[in-house]
């Protein structure tokens, strides 16, 4: 019966997690009645050594740093003013008010980080021009739901900094890794938004020639600049001192939160109510992720008191396959879980579990860090609970419904699986840059 304990703790967790019960608590409580099972009453001496582990963890003081900036940028006018401009870029282009939906989403993930934000941003912004512009909504709520998620793996990412800390990976190397794969997402929508506005030109028109000529009048590219530089610097300021090796991650997640804060100064948007509410979201948003990892450390150490790690790993170690079709598999099952749990339950919980058996397979650290980080992008977008899906239909004009944008987002779900595969047969996209830089 005790060898079975972590098999029937671990099938309770996911009952109850699927019957929608808070993760946290849903964490918490299970690995209390379980550890008093396995354990009994000297379980809770182990307890709050393990969660004061957690809550001192320096690494992840950047986590509240990085959402401060992130809320703070929202409510700059930063977003706005680079939907506004790039789609005037790249206006007389087929497809160019989508393509320059992508852009900005690279842009945005590359300086705030938060999936929320920056679709409901974009779904408020952009969706309506689209739509106006005889856009069809699949290829509109596709784009911008895409392109919201890409702050998950383009760094600066709270994903990225969760999954360098449970897996044991330099979080700076981890952010050098996920660069070139974040940039190949962003290539290959920018790719597959062209050639589908190239065969059904209907679904995505130019603008016409008078209004552009009109908008060449104002001074387009004195107004590109000034909407282009504010992030850019920021981008500069926060990776550029990780990538040098002059700051931390944390440290410049704080250079990266002062500089949001002078950027609304600059913007003329910032006063103490303004502040207040970036600070009341920032507690929100982190005590959620604290309190949930929390109650994974607890799961944690009861499961693998329990002996649950070397249960899967002799199962899996025990199968008929090699090391690939093991590979296959592991992400195979993330992918799958990712349509019913978010991105902080599957890091939280499955990722503890599966990581020391894809080291022990001898893969690169690194590497199947970046596979995880961008295998739980997808939980974003695949219905029925891809929390991308939920921001922009709360957002959208009464005409789209579900199922528009369920269907528009099949193509980019697709398109994340064959950038996956692509990091699976060349390791050297997440490799190469951390090597270069690191002059090893």
């Amino acid at each position: 019966m005790m060898e079975a304990l972590p098999g029937i703790m671990f099938l309770v967790l996911t009952v109850l997690l699927m019957l929608g019960f808070p993760v946290a608590f849903t964490l918490l409580g299970t690995s209390l009645f379980f550890g008093l099972i396995g354990f009994g009453w000297d379980f809770f001496n182990l307890l709050p050594l393990r969660i004061w582990g957690v809550i001192t963890n320096f690494t992840l003081l950047a986590v509240p740093l990085f959402v401060f900036m992130g809320v703070t940028l929202e409510r700059s006018g930063i977003a706005e003013d680079l939907l506004e401009t790039m789609a005037l870029v790249f206006g007389r282009m087929r497809g160019g008010l989508a393509v320059s939906v992508v852009i900005v989403g690279m842009l945005l993930g590359a300086s705030t980080g938060i999936v929320g934000a920056t679709v409901v941003t974009m779904g408020l912004l952009s969706l309506p021009t689209m739509l106006k512009r005889g856009y069809k909504p699949e290829l509109a709520t596709g784009t911008i739901s895409a392109s919201g998620t890409l702050g998950q793996i383009i760094p600066p990412s709270i994903v990225l900094v969760l999954l360098g800390d449970i897996i044991g990976v330099s979080v700076g190397d981890l952010f050098m890794g996920a660069v070139i794969p974040g940039m190949l997402l962003v290539g290959l929508y920018v790719l597959y938004i062209i050639v589908y506005a190239w065969i059904k030109p209907e679904a995505a028109p130019l603008i016409p020639e008078e209004e552009w000529a009109q908008i060449k009048e104002q001074g387009l590219w004195k107004r590109v600049a000034k909407a282009l530089l504010p992030p850019l610097v920021l981008i500069v300021a926060v990776l550029g001192s990780i990538f040098a090796g002059i700051a931390s991650p944390t440290e410049a997640a704080a250079v990266g939160a002062s500089g949001a804060l002078v950027l609304t100064i600059i913007n003329k948007r910032f006063d103490l109510k303004m502040l207040q509410g970036v600070m009341a979201s920032t507690t929100k948003l982190t005590s959620m992720v604290f309190i949930i990892l929390v109650g994974a450390g607890a799961f944690g150490l009861v499961f693998r008191g329990l002996g649950g790690d070397h249960l899967i790993r002799s199962y899996i170690e025990h199968l008929a396959y090699g090391k690939w079709a093991i590979l296959a598999i592991i992400m195979g099952l993330i992918f799958v879980i990712g349509f019913f749990l978010d991105f902080i339950e599957i890091t939280f919980i499955h990722i503890p579990v599966l990581a020391p058996i894809m080291k022990s397979l001898g893969f690169d650290p690194l590497w199947f860090a970046v596979l995880f980080a961008l295998n739980l992008q997808t939980s974003f977008m695949t219905p029925p609970f891809g929390f991308s899906l939920f921001y922009l239909k709360g957002v959208s004009p009464p005409q789209i419904k579900t199922g528009h944008i369920y269907k528009g987002i099949i193509p980019f779900v697709i398109l994340q699986l064959i950038g996956l595969l692509l990091v699976v047969f060349f390791p050297q996209l997440a490799t190469w840059l951390p090597r270069v830089l690191l002059g090893s």
